[in-house]
């Protein structure tokens, strides 16, 4: 099995995320269609007439820029929120390291266990807790400064905590390459790893698809540079 295909089985499979297309005849209702993906790393839709990310993203306005002014992570969120005790940063970790997450005694906290970290493009094993915790952060794919300024500071604070808090928008990564990203977007930063840029992008856009978010010019060449490398890529939900 090549590098590329490895990389899909662990990250779609392993870490049992559930992947649903967005449908574009009523942008206000999701219609979710489970699809799977197959050993070259292709996606077997079940509805032929799903969506695909290029065509997600020409629903997007194109526009400047807004000021940065105002900006504070705590316009989104003050903490991870939790759900049956269990906070949001940990139920990110488990559905990243899938089956290999190991458990403390809460049943909740991601003490070992391995991953491919997406970004970088390597599989990393951790044996402990603090390894964890210094190395692997909880990284938003459209950056929160980064969405503030194309419309996230004109909506309301709930629905900027669900941009904040949505699974879509979050992703377990390596700490150097997240810090490296900062508020980056597809015009100013890619992961190291090609193999997941098409996927990156395709969640980039179906975020900023779901909660009306804008893109630059530059941003959609960038979009649309990557996307030509992978014209069948689709928009995504990823659930937890």
């Amino acid at each position: 099995m090549g590098k590329y295909q490895k990389r899909r089985v662990i990250w779609g499979l392993g870490a049992t995320v559930a992947f649903v297309a967005l449908v574009l005849l009523n942008p206000d209702a999701w219609q979710k269609i489970q699809f799977t993906e197959d050993a070259n790393g292709s996606s077997n839709v079940s509805d032929p007439d799903a969506p695909l990310a290029k065509d997600v993203l020409e629903k997007i306005e194109v526009k400047g820029r807004a000021p940065k002014t105002g900006y504070a992570r705590e316009e989104f969120y003050d903490t991870w929120p939790s759900e049956n005790g269990c906070n949001l940063r940990q139920r990110i970790l488990k559905r990243d390291f899938g089956e290999t997450a190991k458990l403390d005694t809460d049943n909740c906290t991601v003490i070992a266990g391995k991953y491919y970290e997406p970004y970088n493009g390597e599989e990393v094993e951790f044996t402990e807790k603090k390894q964890i915790s210094k190395q692997v952060q909880i990284d938003h794919i459209v950056a929160l400064s980064d969405a503030w300024q194309k419309g996230a500071q004109y909506k309301t604070k709930d629905e900027r905590y669900k941009i904040a808090t949505d699974p879509l928008n979050l992703v377990a990564a390596d700490a150097s390459a997240n810090m490296q990203k900062s508020d980056g977007d597809a015009a100013t930063w890619l992961p190291k790893n090609k193999s997941f840029r098409c996927q990156y992008i395709a969640r980039q856009i179906s975020v900023k698809y779901k909660y009306g978010l804008w893109v630059t010019n530059a941003e959609k060449d960038a979009m649309v540079r990557i996307l030509n490398t992978c014209p069948k890529e689709r928009a995504v939900e990823v659930k937890i």
